[in-house]
């Protein structure tokens, strides 16, 4: 039998934005910026950030212990910002990806797991 591993990212649209208004939860402030997130066929993850002002984004992405494995600054400046995330050497687990600036943040959750596959060849022999 031959075993083949493949790093799969799973379910990185279930999201919900959060917004940074603590004195009025139920009206949050629209964000300047929008963001997306979803998963290559080649299973990295790829990441677009649309700015409506010049604010500083940041790109993070934390692990289930709540450590920073990848982070990215985008300028101010960029307006439009699109990025591959190669996830390959990542163990598996649950990870969060935020997508944040001063006013607020969007979080997404990650999944990560291996998928064994098993391909059987058949062996036929005469004697």
């Amino acid at each position: 039998m031959l075993t083949l591993m493949s790093k799969l990212a799973v379910s990185i649209l279930m999201s919900a934005a959060t917004f940074a208004n603590p004195g009025n939860p139920t009206s949050p402030k629209a964000l300047s910026f929008g963001a997306s997130a979803y998963v290559t066929i080649d299973n990295q993850i790829r990441v677009a950030v649309n700015k409506n002002e010049e604010v500083p984004v940041e790109i993070l992405l934390r692990n289930a212990n709540d450590l920073i494995v990848f982070r990215q600054t985008i300028s101010k400046k960029d307006l439009k910002y699109a990025l591959k995330m190669n996830v390959d050497e990542l163990t598996d687990g649950k990870y969060e990806l935020e997508i944040k600036s001063e006013e607020g943040s969007i979080k997404k959750e990650l999944n990560l797991s291996t998928q064994t596959s098993q391909a059987t060849s058949r062996v036929v022999a005469m004697q």
